[in-house]
Order: C-alpha cells, then sequence, then structure tokens
C-alpha cells in the first residue's frame, strides 16, 4: 500500500533533452510585440543555460535527502514528501501545490514548517508535513481514465493521511490546491483541523439565494475576473476544453514546454517584470526539467478538464464548516473580496501579505510559513 521511493536519474534522457533543445527551431519575432508571450531571447538564453550548464543530477541528489514515498490509490500510485516535525506535538499537514508547479514549489517551506525552533520560532508549531505530487503530475501515476477531481483527489489525501495514522489533519494550499483543500473542508471536515489558502479557486461560486444583491466590491471582482480571464486566460480554457493538442508539441519540444510553464512563473509572481527577481534559473528549470522527464504536461493539463466537469459550485447546502485562514498576497491573481469568499468559507483568520504573488510558497516562504503558523496555533487545542 505503501513504500519507499527514490527518484532516479537518466544519463540517456538528459543526453536526449539537450539534443532536442540544440535542435530547436525558433520562430521569428516581431518589434513591439512584448505582449504576445514569452520574449524569444530571454527563453534562448534559458535554454542555452538549461544545456550547457544546468545540474539534473545535482537536484536529483539534493531531492534524495528528503524522504520520498508512494502510495497505491485506486488511480495508482500517488508520490508523497513525507518529513516529520521536531518538537513537543506537530500537527500533521498536507501542503498542495498546482499548475504548472510540482511538490518542488514547497521545498523552501518545507523546514520552516517542521523545525520552527531551527529558524527562531516556537517549536511548538512545528508540523508533520505531507507534500503529495497530484494525480498526474511529477512522480504520481498518470490516470488512466477521467474522474480524477478535486472530490475524488481529496478522498485520496484522506486515505493517504489515514494510512499514516492521521485520523485529524491540517490542509493548506494554492492554486489547484486550494481546489482539493476546499474539497477537504467541504466534504471531509470530520477528518480536517482547518484549511489555510493562499488562493481561492477560479471555478469557486458561492451559493446565491433568489434575491441576493452583491455588495460593490463583489461586483468590481466579478468584472475584474472576467476581464482577467478575456486576457489571459487562453492557457485554462485550452487545457480544459483541448488538452491533448498542445500537448503533442508540448511534450516533444522543451523550448516549448519552457516557454508554456515559465510564461506563468513571470506572469503570476511579484517579480516586477524579471521573472530572475522572484526564482533563480535553476528553480525554473528543477519544475520544467521535472515536467520534461516524467513527461506530465499532457496528464497534469487534464486536471483543468476535471475542474470543468466538477467545478466548486456550491449548492444550498454546501459550505466549508471546518476553520479556514486566508492569506492574501497583493500580485495574487484574481482575488475575491472577503464577502465572496464568506458566503462559502468560514473564514477565521485573514491576512494581508505585503509582497508575493501567485506561486507564495516559492517567493515568500518566510511569510507563508509565519501565517501558516499563526493561524493553526489555536487550533492545536
Amino acid at each position: 500500500m505503501m513504500e519507499r521511493f527514490l527518484p532516479r536519474y537518466s544519463q540517456p534522457a538528459l543526453d536526449d533533452l539537450r539534443l532536442r533543445l540544440r535542435q530547436t527551431r525558433w520562430p521569428e519575432t516581431v518589434s513591439g510585440a512584448s505582449s504576445l508571450g514569452v520574449d524569444r531571447e530571454f527563453l534562448e538564453d534559458l535554454c542555452a543555460y538549461w544545456m550547457n550548464s544546468f545540474d539534473w543530477k545535482k537536484q536529483l541528489d539534493h531531492f534524495a535527502t528528503l524522504h520520498h514515498y508512494r502510495y497505491r490509490a485506486k488511480e495508482g500510485n500517488i508520490h508523497f514528501v513525507y518529513e516529520k516535525g521536531r518538537g513537543p506535538s506537530p500537527m500533521p499537514l498536507i501542503l498542495t501545490h498546482g499548475w504548472p508547479g510540482s511538490f518542488l514549489e514547497m521545498l523552501k517551506i518545507l523546514p520552516l514548517l517542521t523545525d520552527p525552533a531551527a529558524h527562531g520560532h516556537d517549536a511548538a508549531d512545528s508540523f508533520d508535513v505531507v507534500i503529495p505530487s497530484l494525480p498526474g503530475f511529477g512522480y504520481s501515476d498518470k490516470p488512466t481514465e477521467l474522474g480524477a477531481n478535486f472530490f475524488r483527489i481529496a478522498e485520496i489525501w484522506v486515505e493517504l493521511m489515514g494510512a499514516l495514522g492521521y485520523e485529524r489533519f491540517a490542509a493548506q494550499g494554492g492554486d489547484l490546491g486550494a481546489g482539493v483543500s476546499t474539497a477537504l473542508g467541504l466534504r471531509h471536515s470530520a477528518r480536517i483541523i482547518g484549511i489555510h489558502l493562499n488562493y481561492i479557486p477560479g471555478s469557486y461560486r458561492p451559493y446565491l439565494p433568489p434575491g441576493t444583491t452583491l455588495t460593490q466590491p463583489e461586483e468590481q471582482f466579478l468584472a475584474r475576473a472576467a476581464s482577467w480571464f478575456d486576457e489571459n486566460g487562453a492557457y485554462a480554457h485550452l487545457q480544459a476544453t483541448r488538452s491533448n493538442t498542445p500537448a503533442y508539441a508540448l511534450n516533444d519540444s522543451p523550448a516549448g514546454l519552457a516557454a508554456w510553464i515559465v510564461e506563468k512563473f513571470h506572469d503570476w509572481s511579484d517579480c516586477e517584470g524579471d521573472v530572475y527577481g522572484s526564482f533563480t534559473r535553476d528553480e525554473l528549470l528543477q519544475n520544467i526539467t521535472l515536467y520534461w522527464m516524467t513527461e506530465t504536461i499532457s496528464s497534469s493539463s487534464r486536471l483543468y478538464h476535471e475542474a470543468r466537469r466538477a467545478p466548486l459550485r456550491f449548492s444550498a447546502d454546501d459550505f466549508v464548516h471546518a476553520p479556514c485562514g486566508i492569506a492574501h498576497f497583493p500580485k495574487e491573481i484574481v482575488f475575491p473580496p472577503r464577502e465572496w469568499i464568506e458566503r462559502g468559507y468560514n473564514v477565521q483568520h485573514w491576512a494581508t501579505m505585503p509582497k508575493g504573488g501567485h506561486f507564495a510558497a516559492m517567493e515568500q516562504p518566510e511569510l507563508l510559513a509565519a501565517d501558516i503558523r499563526e493561524f493553526f496555533r489555536p487550533l492545536r487545542q
């Protein structure tokens, strides 16, 4: 049911990657077309570094210092990292990543949660941390049938945490991970100590009784969200409706895959137009290389289709009763006002962050970890 796992290095796979990068056919550019997507000069430089300097084996050797496992679910093996907390009574916490991220998003925040005393914080705030890879992401198996949506993944997380001996546990997530964490709070509240979110799922719609009048901030949010998706949502619509079609190109071209992924890290982070202001080349490329080596761009994109088929549209009986903490980072995309969130969530904690964007665990791990510790501190009773 559960076994140790070690990510494997393949020299032939790395040689193939470098050959494909060397043989990239670069498209032409048009002057003054910076709004059309990733800059060619930037991408050529990143791919040259990927081909000549990036050390994938060094990255894997670093991953190997963590405790990796795979849990057998109905949909196949689920990869996860499991690190025990160093404190008097660590709280079990499952951290769920999103797209186009991976479990690697959580590596900076991991020691801040498992061993807070080593970083100048109270040891009583420690957590036993579980970081799974979503089905179809990274080292988790790719689902062979539809149905691995937020609600089914939440069930798998409950099964996994139960197998680890945790009857009740805490959950945290952003992006797609916020969708899974919401499903945990919605469908499994008896097992959930609380949920902490740094993003509100895009498909979330609270139940609005007939005759409901929205507040002005809610009206403004819905208008902003519609405008944002019109301007920036082509990737999401494509992945939700025709994910197979771009996958043929993205699974075959490392330069194409890098462009598809790094655009989001550039546009969604608090980097002021320079993605290297928030992430190093190695941080970007370790995530992109994980997608390349595991050939998971197609299977990971499919979760958008699953979310479209089973969205978080609340009925009259739906409400997240588990205590909920919200961390709002200023550069997060299309973030709702508090009153919109409180229509469907039991919000007991709200923090407005001074900086940071969509990839909070990577961009601002200290801020996010501090807020997670603060929110769950009174729930330890």
